[in-house]
């Protein structure tokens, strides 16, 4: 088989397993649990959040300050910067059963939260 060939073959397994991947998240974000979650006064409300286990969440944060905020969670893998009074959503992928800590990074010891799946 000539190079060529081969690399003609690996680009198509490629583009394939990107399109995979691309309505497996597409089809996860229809499934999703939306939780509504706001940030105000370097605080999230509520501060404790729930979900159901092994089904995809979709956080939908609105910061209501006047200071951008970045929402993180190392046990969930996720981060996302929101602009003063924006509004985002954070993808979450389906859990298991437990408790996930998330916090603003840039005042962390005052803005905690914590995502509870059951």
């Amino acid at each position: 088989m000539s190079l060529s060939r081969t690399l003609s073959s690996a680009t198509l397994l490629a583009a394939v397993a990107l399109v995979s991947v691309a309505v497996t998240g597409a089809a996860d974000a229809e499934n999703a649990v939306e939780i509504q979650l706001s940030y105000k006064d370097r605080k999230f409300d509520p501060a404790e959040i729930g979900a159901p286990a092994n089904t995809p969440i979709a956080i939908k944060l609105r910061n209501l300050d006047a200071g951008a905020m970045e929402f993180e969670s190392k046990t969930l893998h996720v981060e996302k910067v929101v602009a003063a009074g924006g509004d985002a959503t954070i993808n979450v992928r389906a859990q298991k059963p437990g408790r996930y800590e998330f916090f603003d990074e840039y005042n962390e010891k005052t803005a905690r939260g914590a995502l509870v799946v059951k």
